[in-house]
């Protein structure tokens, strides 16, 4: 039993050294000495008012997911932590970041300064000036807020400042004209690649809750050829809003911000929660912020706005992913050379969990011990953290891909009935292409069924990680083209070893019976044969579980002796 003792304080009484005299006539005393009195602080908590950061925009103190200091009803320290990475010097400078969207008004006062028309385009017009289509009613403003949250210039008196206020912006008008087509969707992601750092795409396939769609084929190779040509070899960053579509969606169904070469990026609203307007999915790997749920009018994200404007009211996730966008730009700053790869190693490393909650998606830790969550991904980013880590940080190893195992023939499935398959993986052990440490796992799915929005796909890892990899979507009512080859993706079990029994969970959700057949489930794994960190963090996981379940056993043991001792007390009495 742990020896409990209370501090005594007599030093009003005695002065210390008779108080030290009196102490060694005790019997089993061997030795006193006075004690001294120094300062110990709580670990993970910034005092407000600590923070030295300095700015003349007018609306700086408004842009609370810079530095959240209970702004517009938020919670305080729930932030991007953007203040450390800029006291350690790092503002973005040197780095070009290029919002794909409805153009930029590059003559906005906050923007010109950051503007780098070289690697801007327009490719809805066909001309090298992406400034946005007027409107009456500003539709086309949604680039330039997000180019703000980026590269707004910081000390200049106009709206606010950008994650990487030092970053120069490149404009990328591909989203204004009636339909989207693969080759300008291709052109746009592989415009300059050598010139451009990362890639900013808040959009996707509709967010409508039945739609599944993706990249095209030029598209595919376009952004293939991004992260394995782009930026002299260490590959463009690609950062991809994760959907609007709610709950009523999946992430998972959207194959740009589900595919293994972006960063997928959910959001958080200024007191933790999830926005109503959140995707899940198991393909998301960080989160940052976006409007609140609060009518507060100043909840929104401050940025600017077209004809040289501002606003407090930028929302949804197409806020969440410029602010990504400027974290990297922090990161790459630091270190130069990350590739797009170790930018994702960074996000799952040292985005953090903080004050992020949800009703539905609890916290997990995975077999690792890395902490992540259904909606959060592993948590918000911590600019801080990343440009700390970044600048020490060593190239991970080459990646390998290993077709783990494949099950080809029809199997039903019908409504109360889960169907539960299993894959038994050495994960290619022997071979060239073997992969110890994962990083992305798809499920490559034939499914079919009389309700394609009833079904609900899991999938386990060997080390007992759970990802959803389809949740039900009740306004999807296709009966015909169900999911063809399509890979559903996980980032949960990042760092484990995938050797051991995969098992696949088949179901149906909803009030209606449904029935179907699963054609096909091939399972590819994809990561590293050596990552040591993975191994440290291994062994400090391990250590906190052992001391965690000794502390359990000596409380559970303190708890035994204290009943003991009321129940002989109060038979004594």
């Amino acid at each position: 039993m742990r020896a409990r003792f209370a501090p005594i304080h007599v030093h009003d009484v005695l002065p210390s050294w008779q108080l030290c005299f009196l102490i060694l006539l005790f019997v089993n005393v061997k030795n006193v000495f006075e004690q001294e009195g120094f300062s110990r602080q709580k670990r993970g908590y910034r005092n407000i008012n600590d923070i030295e950061v300095n700015m003349s925009d007018p609306l700086f103190t408004k842009q609370w997911y810079l530095i959240n200091t209970g702004q517009a009803d938020g919670t305080p320290g729930l932030d991007l932590n953007v203040a450390e990475a800029w006291q350690l010097g790092y503002t973005g400078k040197g780095v070009t970041i290029a919002i794909m969207d409805d153009g930029i008004d590059y003559l906005h006062p906050d923007l010109a300064s950051n503007y780098n028309a070289d690697a801007s385009y327009d490719f809805s017009s066909n001309d090298p000036f992406p400034f946005p289509r007027y409107t009456d009613d500003w539709f086309n403003s949604h680039g330039t807020r997000c180019a703000g949250e980026v590269s707004a210039a910081a000390n200049n008196n106009i709206c606010g400042v950008g994650v990487a206020y030092n970053s120069k912006v490149a404009g990328i008008r591909m989203l204004d004209q009636p339909f989207m087509t693969d080759i300008i969707e291709a052109s746009s992601i592989s415009h300059m690649p050598q010139v451009i750092d990362i890639y900013s795409a808040s959009w996707g396939p509709t967010d409508d809750g039945k739609t599944v769609d993706g990249p095209r084929e030029l598209t595919l190779q376009a952004m293939a050829d991004g992260v394995n040509k782009g930026r002299g070899g260490k590959g463009s960053i690609y950062v991809w809003a994760s959907g609007d579509g709610g709950s009523y969606d999946d992430c998972n169904c959207d194959g740009y911000a589900s595919s293994m070469w972006t960063i997928s990026i959910n959001s958080a609203i200024n007191d933790g929660r999830t926005a109503l307007y959140d995707e899940s999915c198991s393909s998301t790997l960080a989160s940052t912020f976006s409007n609140g749920r609060k009518r507060n009018p100043e909840a929104g994200v401050a940025t600017t706005d077209l004809y040289g404007n501002c606003t407090l009211r930028h929302s949804g996730t197409s806020a969440a992913a410029p602010e990504a966008a400027g974290v990297f730009a922090l990161a790459l700053e630091a270190n130069p050379n990350l590739t797009w790869r170790d930018m994702q190693h960074l996000s799952v490393l040292t985005s953090k969990r903080n004050q992020l909650h949800d009703e539905v998606h609890q916290w997990r830790r995975n077999g690792v011990g890395l902490e992540f969550n259904h909606l959060f991904g592993y948590g918000v980013l911590d600019a801080g953290g990343m440009v700390k880590m970044a600048k020490e940080w060593k190239t991970v190893p080459e990646r390998f891909h290993c077709v783990a195992g494949s099950v080809q023939e029809p199997h039903k499935i019908q409504s109360g009935n889960k169907l539960v398959l299993a894959i038994d993986t050495e994960a290619c052990q022997g071979k060239d292409n073997f992969v110890r440490y994962l990083e992305h796992v798809q499920a490559v799915v034939t499914v079919n069924a009389s309700r394609r929005g009833d079904l609900n796909i899991n999938m386990t890892s060997p080390m007992g990680t759970k990802s959803i990899l389809l949740s039900r979507r009740p306004r999807d009512d296709d009966s015909k083209v169900g999911f063809d080859k399509w890979p559903f993706m996980t980032t949960h079990t990042w760092g484990e070893d995938p050797r051991g029994t995969w098992v696949l969970e088949v179901g149906f959700q909803g009030e209606e019976p449904q029935r179907g057949v699963l054609k096909e489930w091939t399972l590819m794994l994809h990561g590293t044969q050596s990552a040591p960190y993975i191994d440290q963090i291994v062994r400090d996981y391990q250590s906190k579980l052992a001391m965690s379940k000794k502390e359990e056993l000596e409380e559970e043991l303190d708890e035994a002796v204290e009943r003991s001792l009321k129940s002989l007390l109060s038979k004594n009495n």
